[in-house]
């Protein structure tokens, strides 16, 4: 032989038998652990499936011991060992599925070494290697062992019980006896395929419990930033309005002062410089925020895709938009407490916007109600309550995402004042919002 021919031999070897030595550690990692694998208890039924292992891995062990004792002749301390065995592995599965599938291959082997020297003699026509108590007793362990280990596990264990099955039997042998390897493969090949199927069912049964949760999670996260977006985009409408007024006051406030000096000149530049940067760049994000949500209502200015700089609504135009609820049907009654005066432009959008929002929710879920709209001007802010009365009629489904409650939470938030949103004893609803003026001690928003 070649050298080019001796060194491809070597490399051949050297390939097959590091893939059996992997093969061997990953049969070892499989097969050779004790680790606890729990069966669940049952969710209608609780333990009951417990319970009746518990009663097969009795009649398992009540049935070995004649077939060994008095059927096969063997000592009765044998006997209870290997019935023991196989009856214990049953039980032991529940919790320790791969030490119970050696200890019923042990409890089976042992079993059979024992009969052996028997066959031809007292056992004369027996039942070999595997008894029927045997049989039910291994095809338990590898069902509930199937059921809870990877695929790949449960077939080398199925292919190891058929190993020594064939050992035993096709190998070693013995006369006059009744063999039940086939039949025993047979039924272990069939049990293991039905518990990987429903192990397979019951994690693509978890995994779709698990995407449907997250895409519920994903759908609120969704609403949640997209009505952010919605309240930032109003916001940067009253921020742009004010700065649009500073750049004005800057420049006309020279022409208001005799004789002003250049360091004040200069000063009121720099002021209308920065006023006009900043409502510069305020526009551009506005433009991003607006053309990034095309769904939006307000309409959008062709060739752009920006929505009209439209003047964002404050509680001026209350009387308007409860006018326009009445159109649509609904009860509304009005009552305004306390001194009305003019509070910053932010909270007087988000008191709107709340309102708006209430009464939204009351046509949709309360049809028949009678909504009462009370507002409460304090020294330290406005207070905003909605209260209806229980519908007269069924509700018809509402293809809403729920921004509602989830708007009016984050826009009372960004005020850092508080809201309650809750049902009333007689069946109606209330929504309570308190937005401070931030003017406690120092006066400032």
């Amino acid at each position: 032989m070649s050298r080019v021919g001796r060194v491809t031999e070597t490399g051949i070897q050297h390939v097959v038998m590091g893939r059996v030595r992997r093969w061997l550690h990953l049969l070892r990692e499989d097969l050779w652990t004790a680790r606890a694998d729990p069966l669940p208890p049952s969710v209608w039924l609780r333990w009951l499936p417990h319970g009746l292992l518990c009663l097969a891995a009795f009649g398992v062990t009540v049935g070995a011991l004649p077939q060994l004792q008095d059927n096969a002749g063997i000592p009765f301390g044998w006997a209870s060992l290997v019935a023991l065995g196989q009856g214990g592995a049953v039980v032991l599965a529940m919790w320790r599925p791969i030490p119970a599938w050696w200890l019923s291959m042990t409890a089976t082997v042992m079993g059979a070494i024992a009969v052996h020297g028997k066959l031809g003699g007292p056992a004369d026509g027996f039942t070999w290697p595997w008894t029927a108590a045997g049989i039910i007793g291994h095809l338990l362990v590898l069902l509930l062992l199937a059921l809870r280990v990877r695929t790949r596990v449960a077939a080398e264990a199925l292919a190891l019980t058929a190993l020594a099955t064939y050992a035993l039997q096709g190998l070693w042998g013995g006369p006059d006896y009744q063999p039940t390897g086939v039949v025993a493969v047979a039924l272990a090949t069939v049990v293991v395929v039905l518990g990987i199927a429903l192990r397979g069912r019951r994690e693509a049964r978890q995994e779709l419990v698990e995407q449907t949760t997250l895409t519920t999670e994903e759908r609120a996260r969704r609403t949640l930033l997209e009505e952010r977006s919605r309240i930032a985009r109003e916001l940067h409408d009253v921020v742009a309005h004010h700065m649009s007024v500073i750049s004005i006051q800057a420049q006309v406030a020279p022409h208001l002062v005799e004789n002003p000096s250049e360091e004040l000149k200069e000063n009121l530049a720099g002021i209308r410089q920065n006023a006009l940067e900043a409502l510069t760049e305020l526009r551009r994000v506005l433009g991003v925020l607006r053309s990034e949500h095309p769904d939006s209502p307000d309409p959008v200015e062709p060739g752009t895709g920006t929505a009209p700089h439209t003047p964002q609504p404050t509680l001026d135009r209350l009387d308007a938009l409860v006018e326009n609820t009445r159109a649509a049907g609904l009860r509304v009654e009005v009552d305004v407490r306390g001194e009305p005066r003019a509070l910053p432009p932010g909270l007087e959008l988000s008191a709107y916007r709340i309102v708006q929002e209430a009464l939204s929710n009351v046509l949709r879920h309360a049809p028949g109600a009678v909504a009462h709209v009370e507002l409460r001007y304090t020294a330290y802010g406005l207070i905003v309550e909605v209260v209806n009365s229980p519908p007269t009629q069924a509700a018809a489904p509402s293809p809403g995402a729920g921004h509602g409650l989830l708007g009016m939470r984050e826009r009372v938030g960004m005020l850092d004042g508080s809201m309650t949103a809750h049902p009333l004893p007689d069946g109606g609803y209330k929504v309570f919002a308190f937005l401070p003026t931030g003017d406690l001690k120092d006066g400032t928003v």
